[in-house]
């Protein structure tokens, strides 16, 4: 199918070609290991999940899908720093050594935060690399002193700053991000990694050393500059190292349309001189029970803050993946609570449609009533990823043609589709239902196997009401061919 993605470049729904028949080259920003990440952080390496295994199912593509680990920046080498109250014991002792210490305090963070991803069924197996930027420090000095060469770089004391003036004269800053051309301050440098979308100003390519830091050696116009790369620059030099320029897909979040990814084109194409990528896609932001998740407002979490409340991380990976990217999502646990039910309705479809086929699955393609649904729901996801009308379409599907009433070649054709989606969603078993153990309490045994005999002599009311009793006491009953079974509400 053709697949069409929101373009941010274009802000607009475009038809999606990759450069290279077959081949899809993508790069996401990926975290930065100073902590754990948080669920808002989780929302776009989920999205990102999503659009690489829409474009391999749906589009019928190769993905080479690169998400670098940012393990060097303003907040990891104040939090690794010699008396870091984030130092934890677990990371062993701090040594006199800067790059040391940064070194294993990144790893530690970026262990939690692959153990994180893997709990959302984010697989390592996905990425072609997951690249560390202290491990690309050539390649960024490397860019800087192209840059400088063509003019749009200088240094200023003993850090090396990008020249958004003699840029803006030469090609346009402002592709992701409409900037304010007043608020443009000219002349005026910016030292911090991340800043405010008001101040478009100078910003750093090469940080020289301060007292405790990390630093390495950069030869630059003539003198070695002590220091490290400034965070921008980073992925910039990794992207072109790892899947050359231009490629086709960025992603990150909305918040990084500026100035980072802005800064990501100004710098790749002054020091590479071709335009880096085709198609720059962002999510949007996630809210906590309608407000702006924060520590101080009690509402930040994270995979282990909600795992450790009895939340399934699958419950979690379901929620973000049925509201479209592109608009806000605000998470509740009541919408968690709905979203379980929810999946938990087609796992009992797949069951049941396991029993109609007796564990036979095949290709959609066989039956034209399985083959319209895949049309149907597939169509909707290559449509920019419209997971909410994707689902829209498959619920109703299952409302009209219930399992009972499916025939066994369908049913098998329909488990075959529904494999194909869940190599895109993951939130679903393809087995037969397994085995109940339910403690069911003495009261509840015998309202049920009263209303059994009611249903039997055929006295449909009584066994209505006693279906009420038993519902009303936390329990569902269900008939089966050969009697009925007992479930938890």
């Amino acid at each position: 199918m053709q697949i069409h993605l929101t373009n941010t470049l274009s802000r607009t729904v475009e038809p999606f070609k990759p450069l290279h028949d077959g081949v899809v080259r993508m790069y996401s920003c990926g975290p930065t290991v100073y902590n754990t990440a948080h669920i808002g952080n989780m929302r776009a390496f989920l999205f990102t999940d999503l659009l690489q295994r829409v474009l391999r199912v749906v589009g019928g593509f190769k993905v080479q899908w690169v998400m670098n680990i940012t393990d060097i920046d303003d907040k990891t080498i104040r939090d690794s720093a010699i008396g870091s109250p984030l130092w934890q014991a677990d990371m062993g002792a701090q040594t006199e050594d800067a790059r040391e210490n940064l070194r294993t305090f990144t790893e530690f963070y970026a262990k939690v935060f692959v153990a994180d991803i893997a709990a959302l069924k984010i697989h390592q197996a996905s990425f072609h690399a997951m690249p560390r930027a202290t491990h690309y420090i050539p390649q960024m000095q490397e860019l800087i002193r192209l840059i400088a060469e063509k003019g749009f770089a200088y240094e200023r004391g003993g850090s090396v700053y990008f020249n958004v003036a003699a840029w803006r004269n030469a090609d346009k800053y402002g592709k992701l991000f409409k900037i304010d051309a007043e608020n443009f301050q000219e002349g005026v440098r910016i030292d911090a990694d991340e800043y405010d979308r008001e101040s478009v100003s100078d910003f750093v390519l090469w940080k020289g050393k301060k007292d405790g830091e990390p630093a390495w050696d950069f030869e630059f116009e003539g003198k070695n500059i002590l220091g490290r790369p400034g965070w921008h620059i980073e992925c910039s030099a990794m992207a072109r190292e790892l899947l050359g320029l231009p490629f086709d897909i960025h992603t990150g979040g909305i918040d990084l349309c500026f100035p980072h990814h802005e800064d990501e084109i100004a710098q790749s194409k002054a020091g590479y001189g071709v335009e880096p990528v085709n198609y720059w896609c962002h999510n949007e932001f996630l809210e906590v029970e309608g407000d702006k998740m924060s520590k101080s407002k009690g509402n930040f979490y994270t995979v282990g803050d909600l795992t450790a409340k009895g939340i399934d991380p699958i419950d979690i990976r379901w929620l973000m993946l049925s509201a479209h990217y592109g608009s806000r999502l605000n998470f509740t646990f009541a919408g968690l609570e709905a979203g379980r039910k929810a999946r938990f309705r087609v796992q009992e479809y797949i069951y049941d449609l396991w029993e109609r086929s007796a564990g036979t699955v095949a290709a959609a393609s066989t039956n034209t009533t399985a083959e319209a649904l895949r049309t149907a729901v597939f169509g909707e996801l290559a449509n920019d990823l419209q997971t909410p009308k994707a689902m829209a379409e498959l619920f109703t599907f299952i409302n009209r043609n219930p399992a009972s009433s499916v025939e066994s070649s369908l049913a098998a054709a329909l488990l075959g589709f529904l494999q194909e989606l869940n190599d895109i969603l993951e939130v679903w078993q393809f087995t037969a239902r397994p085995a109940q153990t339910l403690a069911v309490p003495p009261e509840v045994a015998a309202l049920a196997e009263a209303r059994w005999q009611a249903k039997r002599t055929k006295n449909f009311a009584e066994s209505d009401r006693l279906r009420g009793e038993i519902a009303a006491l936390g329990f569902v009953v269900k008939d089966t061919k050969d009697g009925y079974t007992l479930e938890v509400a």
